[in-house]
């Protein structure tokens, strides 16, 4: 239908300039100045259309010439991007290639082609990283870090510079500038994390964990970092709840109730923990404020009460009524724990009741064979307990919330230490920070 109505315009505007072109006057007089032309219509017409294709061609030349500047310069930018994007293709060439010096020449050139866009500032900064310009990709990383959209580029790459050199003070204030510039980045939540944890920043790290994390060890941990005594209380009091087995956030509670005379407080505190899981810890805090030896004794089956028949229990019970000079009760509850542990701090205590026994004249003779006995069980015995790693086996003199082996979270626990790893390699443990 289009093609019909076009062919319909055309023929009607040929007819129209047919009858304009028979419609001219036979002779045209033109005169100029002294000068008179004379000629038929149809040359005339045809004069006029040649004098109106010239005057449009000189404007045309002129308009040309005075655009000639502006073209020549697009001309030259565009051969300039067309040379820029070549060399941004070979700068990335020889960065997966592991050519810094090459990579650093083409990106050089990008940047002449493109001019500083965040794409060839970041691409020249990686290409100096790569060939061993620490400080000019520092410079150039800052230079990115103030771009209104790009700063997170910048500052990641700052931040890489700072784990790298392992300055984590400073890795820890980009991460936080990095935060601000692109929120919620899970990237940039597991190396805070990383930094916090390398840092001992266990309240910035208890923040940042995820669900499956320890968060239990890091919230003990900062409350026993912890300067505020409210903080640490609560603290203290959220580990407790979110783990009552660890025996560290117990400990951390209990010392910031007896620090505000709650000792009641401290005392239903230390029962639970040890119902939960007794531990020798436990017993020397509850029983510390105690100098009586028979109110020791006493706290001590306060203590245990909801875990009577537990080894742990026994052991405590032995030593604190041997320290009261009960020696029959002591001799009973050190059989009952042997039963279960057959550790070398039991035998010990078997040896020194022994000892205390072998006092007596009367019981002399078969307490000096008790305690020869006992001290020959020591020496084949098994170790005692300590903290240590589960996941590496590393003895360690005390709690930490991070193994300092092998870098396992919430993995230190007391124990006896098995006879071989658990089928753990360090090398593959999780690292906490790796710059990339």
């Amino acid at each position: 239908m289009r093609r019909v109505l076009f062919l319909l315009l055309a023929a009607a505007a040929t007819v129209l300039l047919t009858l304009g072109f028979f419609a001219l006057p036979r002779v045209v007089n033109l005169e100029i100045g002294a000068w008179t032309i004379e000629t038929s219509g149809a040359a005339a017409a045809i004069l006029l259309v040649i004098a109106l294709a010239l005057a449009y061609g000189v404007v045309r030349l002129i308009l040309r010439l005075l655009f000639l500047p502006r073209r020549w310069r697009r001309w030259r930018q565009a051969r300039g991007r067309r040379r820029g994007e070549r060399a941004v293709t070979r700068a990335l060439v020889a960065l997966a290639a592991g050519e810094g010096a090459a990579a650093r020449v083409e990106s050089e050139r990008a940047r002449r082609g493109l001019g500083d866009t965040p794409q060839t500032l970041l691409l020249a900064a990686y290409a100096a990283r790569q060939a061993g310009q620490d400080a000019e990709a520092a410079a150039l990383f800052e230079t990115l870090a103030r771009h209104r959209e790009a700063s997170f580029l910048g500052l990641r790459g700052l931040f890489q510079q700072a784990a790298g050199r392992e300055d984590w003070e400073a890795a820890a204030q980009l991460a936080r500038r990095a935060e601000a510039a692109f929120p919620g980045a899970a990237w940039l939540r597991r190396e805070r994390l990383a930094i916090a944890l390398r840092r001992g920043a266990w309240a910035e790290a208890l923040a940042l964990a995820g669900p499956d994390a320890p968060r239990a060890a890091y919230a003990a941990a900062a409350a026993i970092a912890e300067p505020d005594p409210a903080a640490a209380l609560r603290l203290a009091r959220r580990a407790f709840q979110d783990d009552p087995r660890l025996t560290p956030a117990a400990l951390a509670y209990a010392e910031r109730l007896r620090a505000v005379g709650k000792e009641r407080a401290v005392m239903r505190l230390l029962r639970a923990a040890w119902a939960a899981n007794p531990h020798p810890d436990l017993a020397a805090f509850a029983l510390a404020p105690l100098a009586d030896a028979v109110a020791r004794l006493r706290a001590a089956e306060t203590l245990v009460a909801g875990r009577a028949d537990d080894a742990e229990s026994h052991f405590l019970l032995a030593r604190v009524a041997l320290d009261a000079g009960l020696i029959g009760q002591a001799r009973h509850h050190a059989e009952a724990a042997r039963a279960t542990l057959r550790q070398r701090r039991v035998f010990l205590l078997l040896a020194d009741i022994a000892e205390r026994e072998a006092t007596d004249e009367e019981y002399r003779a078969a307490a000096n064979e008790a305690l020869s006995l006992a001290l020959r069980q020591a020496a084949a015995a098994e170790p005692d307990p300590t903290w240590h790693c589960d996941a590496c086996a590393a003895h360690l003199a005390a709690w930490q919330p991070l193994c300092p082996a092998c870098g396992a979270q919430g993995r230190v626990v007391w124990g006896q230490v098995p006879t071989r790893a658990l089928g753990h390699d360090p090398a593959k443990s999780t690292a906490l920070l790796t710059p990339r």
